[in-house]
């Protein structure tokens, strides 16, 4: 009897005590892979059969067990599971760590279980538990399958056990042995006549082969809004029928297998002219499209592991791994589940956070030029809107790129070739260089221009911002992202709406604190000049910089400015801060009340942003909090800590008690509070949650001001508060890393530019 697992399984044994089933893992499995109840209660009381720790000894189990399905190794449940409670924990670690569950089930006789355990001195429980345990087995076997298991075996004999041989299937995704040379090309969209000029560049012969034995890989997007779909699709099922290509889906191609299978699928975002085009041809070939379209696998990891492939890219923990989340992200990417001001789902840049070993070339957004970010790369350069048809040769990682003939396809989203922003920019930018020596042009003209949608009149702004008015570039390593009101139903700005908003989102506790009347700005303060010349690469500037959210210096007064810094300085080695973080600089986030003087100067930092070595968004809100308020008493003159309470969204009582405290701060005149998650970054049920929510008070809780703030349009505010949010984290993670500044000023700029986009005044 052969029993077919795929390489990277949760297998799970079920049976009663006697049945085999440890036997059975000995023979079949690595030991190192059998994880058994009997052993763990042993590990926890020096007794296998010490049933008063089986609580304790399937936490380790399951502990265990789901360190080894996130480092991608087989596992084997070595313990009864014969009760449908104790194999949903199994299952619910198989869909989170995306991993195929595979059930073999041991249905043999009673009598036999009955006799083996007789055999065994230690087994000197009753008949009665072998029979329960049996008259459990056969009640799972009725609704087994619809539990969730992928594969089941079920024995009902010795012979058959004795028998059954296991063969290790590899995943459909797993294409290590392919070593290339490859040739992945982007999204074509129908490009035909693009698509045969790349392939006659990169060497290959009219067919598909390629002299040097090279092979093309397709990220997906063959069809849709370009002029000849059929051509495509026939060119690249025939190099796939020849092994001479490799293709993934995209969710253009998924769309139109939906639509050939007769589904209500809406002909929009170019559908309609795929299948305008295919009613020309056979129902055989609509057929040979569909069979073609549905074999297709979500991505592949290629060379050993090296390289991954995938239409939308694909993040570290779902390579080689198989679940409905693993394609939909591999089609669709990652979404923050909000919408932009064209409709389209703002997407989360996951490959900003991307740390994995193998490099991932994907597609799915246009971008206007082809750059890399952490070992991963987006080739999709618009060919349909009038970009670039481009090709990534792999391992030599050159591009190779072919131009649009024409602009097949509006895009609702401005697509802007680079060439085009070029002589918009130079000038200006050149201004930048003469008189700050700062960045390269590629900032303004690569990938985050398209990603977070900057129009090349904002990017200009922010260059000017920079030229005309910003501190020495070399202390810009932050800009602070702007802030989202919540909603407006029956209350404007009220704290009830930011509540409502973080428990739909799935986040229980949440801090609110105290709103400053002042100025948002940015800190930073270094021990001395030393570490000034040494970590900013600055000399003759003093100890630090204190600049506004668009990178202006906040003090006109130097006198006042260097007073200050001087304070901080003494108040954070007080506090024992530079010892405890083991940093000699640090960048703070704060609220500047009006001055005039030092002695009128009030400061209330309430963030520690970064420190050598760390960006502090892994600490919750309450450790920044708390040690700011350390820093503060060792100079309350003129350091505020911010007042703040934790409440938990589910409570209405507490939740009471969040409303109270905000009226209390607005009646007698303050600017209301700012409710966050009670982490500092956090997922929530649709994607990443808003950083922040302010909630004012005044003119925001006027009755005629009601109706004015309930037609704001939040979706937009919302989507720019998380894409700043993201860039000025990345910004402060490449400078922590000591990368290039050029590349710390990519999200600086980004921010800036950004800012510079038109939004709802009321807002």
């Amino acid at each position: 009897m052969q029993i077919k697992i795929s390489e990277l399984s949760l297998v799970v044994l079920i049976g009663a005590s006697g049945s085999g089933k440890s036997s059975f893992a000995k023979k079949h499995f690595k030991p190192t892979e059998i994880l058994s109840s009997d052993y763990c209660r042993a590990l926890i009381s020096d007794n296998e059969n010490d049933q008063s720790v089986t609580k304790e000894a399937f936490d380790v189990l399951h502990f265990i067990a789901a360190k080894r399905l996130a480092a991608g190794k087989l596992t084997v449940i070595d313990a009864t599971n014969v009760q449908s409670e104790a194999r949903k924990p199994l299952l619910a670690l198989a869909r989170e760590y995306h991993v195929l569950p595979a059930a073999i089930v041991f249905n043999l006789p009673e009598s036999l279980c009955h006799e083996r355990n007789k055999q065994r001195a230690s087994r000197n429980f009753g008949p009665h538990v072998i029979r329960q345990q049996r008259g459990n087995l056969r009640r799972s076997l009725r609704y087994i399958k619809r539990e969730g298991f992928r594969h089941i075996t079920i024995f009902e004999s010795v012979e058959k056990v004795d028998a059954a041989k296991i063969e290790r299937a590899r995943l459909w995704n797993n294409l290590k042995h392919e070593r290339g040379p490859f040739d992945i090309i982007g999204d074509v969209h129908g490009c035909f006549d693009e698509l045969i000029e790349l392939l006659d560049k990169l060497g290959y012969q009219r067919g598909g082969n390629h002299p040097e034995e090279r092979k093309a890989v397709f990220l997906g997007d063959l069809v849709d809004r370009g002029p000849k779909t059929p051509e495509v699709l026939r060119l690249v099922m025939d190099m796939v029928a020849a092994g001479t290509a490799i293709c993934v889906p995209g969710n253009h191609d998924i769309k139109l297998m939906r639509k050939l299978k007769g589904k209500n699928v809406k002909l929009t975002h170019g559908l309609a002219e795929s299948v305008q085009q295919l009613e020309k041809n056979s129902p055989a070939f609509h057929q040979q499209i569909l069979e073609f379209i549905d074999s297709l696998v979500s991505h592949y990891q290629l060379d050993g592991g090296k390289l991954v492939v995938a239409h939308a890219g694909m993040s570290e923990n779902l390579q080689g791994r198989a679940s409905g989340k693993v394609r939909e992200f591999a089609l669709y990417g990652e979404t923050t589940g909000e919408t932009d001001e064209f409709g389209l789902p703002v997407r989360y840049d996951w490959a900003g956070d991307y740390r994995g070993r193998a490099m991932v070339v994907y597609g799915h957004t246009p971008v206007l030029k082809a750059e890399w970010l952490n070992n991963t790369i987006c080739i999709d350069t618009g060919c349909v809107f009038g970009g670039q048809l481009t090709a990534l040769r792999y391992p030599e990682k050159e591009l190779v790129s072919v131009p649009a003939k024409y602009t097949y396809y509006k895009s609702v989203k401005p697509f802007i070739p680079e060439e085009a922003l070029a002589p918009t920019l130079s000038a200006v930018h050149d201004e930048i260089l003469d008189a700050k020596d700062v960045i390269g042009k590629h900032i303004i003209t690569t990938r985050l221009l398209n990603n977070v949608t900057i129009q090349e009149n904002n990017a200009a702004a922010a260059l000017e911002v920079m030229s005309r008015f910003a501190v020495n570039p070399k202390w810009l390593i932050y800009l602070p992202p702007t802030m989202s009101p919540s909603e407006t139903s029956q209350l404007p700005e009220h704290p009830a709406q930011a509540f409502a908003y973080y428990r739909r989102s799935g986040i229980d506790k949440v801090i609110c604190e105290e709103k400053h009347s002042g100025s948002r700005v940015v800190v930073i303060v270094c021990r001395d000049e030393g570490v000034v010349q040494k970590r900013f690469g600055i000399e003759n500037e003093g100890i630090g910089m204190c600049y506004t959210r668009t990178g202006r210096r906040f003090f006109t007064d130097a006198a006042l400015e260097s007073a200050f810094l001087s304070r901080m300085n003494a108040a954070l080695e007080k506090s024992h801060f530079w010892k405890d973080l083991k940093t000699d600089w640090v960048c703070l986030d704060c609220e500047f009340l009006p001055v005039n003087n030092i002695n009128d100067l009030k400061v209330a930092p309430f963030h520690i942003l970064a420190t050598e070595g760390q960006v502090h968004t892994d600490k919750l809100h309450l450790w920044h909090l708390k040690r700011v308020a350390q820093i503060c008493q060792s100079d309350a003159s003129i350091m505020i800590a911010t007042p703040y309470k934790t409440i938990d969204v589910t409570d209405p009582d507490n939740e009471n008690e969040g409303i109270v405290w905000w009226q209390k701060l607005t009646n007698k005149g303050g600017e209301g509070m700012v409710i966050k998650p009670f982490q500092f970054m956090k997922k929530g049920r649709r994607g990443w949650v808003q950083p922040a929510l302010k909630c004012r008070g005044r003119e925001y809780t006027a009755p005629e001001n009601i109706e004015g703030l309930r037609a704001r349009g939040l979706s937009t505010k919302r989507s720019l508060a998380l894409r700043e949010f993201a860039l000025g984290i990345e910004g402060l993670e490449r400078f922590v890393r000591k990368e290039a500044l050029r590349w710390v000023h990519e999200c600086v700029f980004g921010v800036l530019a950004l800012e510079s986009e038109p939004v709802d005044p009321r807002l």
